[in-house]
């Protein structure tokens, strides 16, 4: 062990620049204290031991250049994904440039570690790329939902990235398998959803939620399911299985909004995940401002389960 990895940590004191100006107060913590549990961050901002500018901050702040944040002693040492997994994550890159890259997010990968995982995607892409100091996450997927997951390589690339996705100028469509069959063509559901404190993180439809618009439109119709496409007005958290469950036609295969008698039946026939696979994600470059799209094909294991059954195109 070197005498580096030996000696206690200690206070940080570190001046923002114009480069990471704007960023929320968490998201640069995390980012700062690689390895920390987010628990634990978010623990000593609570209570004040992260100061910024010599006063106490939410979590939600947004740094401004020239603001001075002070860290406590954190022993940041990160965990080291094996590297058969890292080496598995990269051949899932479906686009790349200098200044982001595109996933293809499996089912049952987080995106980030957390308070019961070691490690998520962008932890291990990090380990995998040393060199990339700056990998970020623009957007975030559920655990369980397969599909399209935007990763910004420079600070500055992420700031436009999630300007333009507060903007409502991306465009993102999922492919869901739902409970019976839908009647009545494409609709919209514009329901609030409001995120309930707790372990389950469950999200519930509410007057007084914040706004949240999905828009399904059928793709193939069978006697008792529906392949939907589902593209979001905003991104809130489950938008897409909460809507759906409000609608009548929850996704299959969801433990938290479904049925699970219904749930049981499917994975008799071979679903043995949640059907939503983000398919298509559509945005603004960060440099040149051209519009890029990037599919990621529905996975074989729910084309296998389609497969399985007569269905018809609407």
């Amino acid at each position: 062990m070197s005498s580096q990895d030996k000696a206690a940590p200690t206070v940080r004191l570190i001046t923002i620049d114009a480069e990471r100006s704007g960023q929320r107060l968490d998201n640069f913590l995390l980012t700062t204290l690689k390895g920390v549990p987010r628990t634990y961050i978010y623990r000593i901002v609570r209570k004040g031991e992260i100061r910024v500018n010599k006063g106490r901050r939410t979590a939600d702040y947004r740094l401004q250049a020239g603001d001075v944040v002070r860290i406590p002693p954190v022993h940041t040492k990160p965990p080291a994904p094996s590297a058969p997994r890292l080496d598995w994550l990269s051949e899932l890159v479906i686009y790349e440039d200098d200044v982001l890259l595109v996933l293809d997010k499996p089912s049952g990968m987080a995106v980030h570690g957390g308070s019961s995982l070691s490690y998520g995607v962008i932890e291990a892409l990090r380990a995998a790329r040393p060199e990339a100091r700056a990998l970020e996450l623009v957007h975030r997927l559920d655990r369980a939902t397969s599909g399209c997951l935007l990763i910004a390589k420079r600070r500055s690339a992420l700031r436009t990235l999630q300007e333009a996705l507060r903007a409502g100028r991306f465009g993102k469509h999922y492919l869901a398998l739902v409970t019976g069959c839908w009647r009545g063509g494409a609709r919209a559901v514009d329901a609030p959803l409001l995120r309930i404190e707790g372990t389950d993180r469950r999200v519930v439809v509410h007057a007084t939620g914040k706004a949240s618009v999905s828009h399904f439109t059928p793709k193939r119709l069978f006697s008792d399911a529906s392949l939907m496409e589902v593209r979001l007005e905003t991104g809130r958290t489950h938008q897409v299985r909460v809507h759906a469950a409000h609608a009548g036609h929850a996704v299959l295969g969801d433990d938290r909004y479904g049925d699970a008698p219904t749930n049981a039946l499917w994975k008799g026939r071979g679903l043995n995940r949640l059907f939503l696979h983000a398919a298509r994600l559509s945005f603004p470059h960060p440099v040149t401002g051209a519009t890029l799209q990037i599919e990621a094909p529905l996975p074989m294991d729910l084309k296998a389960v389609l497969e399985r059954h007569d269905a018809s195109s609407v």
